[in-house]
């Protein structure tokens, strides 16, 4: 796989874009596909010629990076897996026990978002809604049983994701999935790095603004399960489909275990950052 990165363009029916520093160019017609998962579903032949087609767009027709207004880099996975309480850091501000094995949970694809897009919550439904900057690995071929050493080959690249949740019901409930899974509550992006130009997953710094005040710096160095013993343990309880999305966690630094406790409200503007993929902008309308 050539090293690219892909997002999606909003509005669009055929949203597959290629960006190259602060430029960016359609790409659905040169390269065949309508959307990213449909090129991660093509497999690694319709990749290296997807590359090809980037690149001559972007020579051809750059448009600037900054007028595009961009939606969630996936349309539909088939899966949403989050792990938890996943950093030392994280583990040590929170006082819970360091987990044996990846701690894992879903989100539904209801929770989906893009760049730019509100996050907001039913009024009356919760009053906790909290911040979680994590690096996102995008799988790119089925997996099932695979060992630790060869997880990272079927990865075909990494996202931004902040994994927002509603404290209230996540802790009220015992169990994670429903204040996880909220409309909005998984925004990801900008854009999908493909795993050659991202390079290392495990030596990545990762950040979260709340109104341009840091709320987490970290480095996904702090991560108890790296990004291949995830995907390989994963892989061993179940398939892992082509598209499919693997929040690795989030590091020290949420709102409801700060001292007093921060949660989202109307009028916030949420930054999450990844090193090497940017930057993840969303504003916050509060209940509806």
């Amino acid at each position: 796989m050539s090293a690219m990165r892909f997002a999606h363009l909003a509005d669009s029916d055929a949203p597959l874009a290629a960006i190259d520093g602060a430029a960016i160019a359609p790409l659905a017609a040169a390269a065949g596909f309508a959307t990213l998962d449909d090129l991660i579903a093509a497999g690694p032949e319709s990749w290296s010629a997807a590359a090809e087609a980037a690149r001559a767009a972007l020579a051809a027709d750059p448009q600037p990076l900054a007028d595009a207004r961009l939606a969630a880099p996936l349309r539909a996975p088939s899966k949403i897996v989050a792990i938890g309480l996943n950093y030392m850091d994280h583990i040590r501000e929170t006082g819970l026990a360091e987990p044996q094995s990846p701690l894992v949970f879903a989100k539904f694809l209801n929770s989906l978002a893009g760049p730019g897009d509100e996050i907001w919550w039913p009024d009356g439904l919760t009053e906790k809604v909290d911040w979680e900057v994590e690096l996102a690995a995008v799988i790119g071929r089925r997996m099932r049983d695979v060992a630790p050493a060869d997880a990272l080959d079927g990865i075909f690249g990494y996202t931004v994701g902040n994994d927002i949740s509603a404290r209230d019901l996540q802790f009220g409930d015992e169990q994670w999935v429903r204040g996880k899974s909220l409309d909005s509550f998984c925004p990801l992006g900008p854009a999908v790095v493909t795993a050659e130009e991202f390079g290392d997953p495990q030596d990545k710094a990762l950040s979260l603004r709340v109104n341009g005040q840091d709320k987490q710096v970290s480095n996904t160095g702090e991560m108890i399960f790296g990004t291949a013993e995830i995907v390989s343990f994963l892989s061993h309880n179940f398939t892992l489909e082509p598209g499919d999305v693997i929040l690795t966690g989030t590091p020290w630094g949420c709102g409801g275990f700060s001292e007093p406790p921060e949660f989202l409200a109307a009028g916030d503007v949420v930054e999450a950052e990844v090193e090497g993929i940017g930057v993840l902008r969303n504003p916050v309308s509060g209940p509806r």
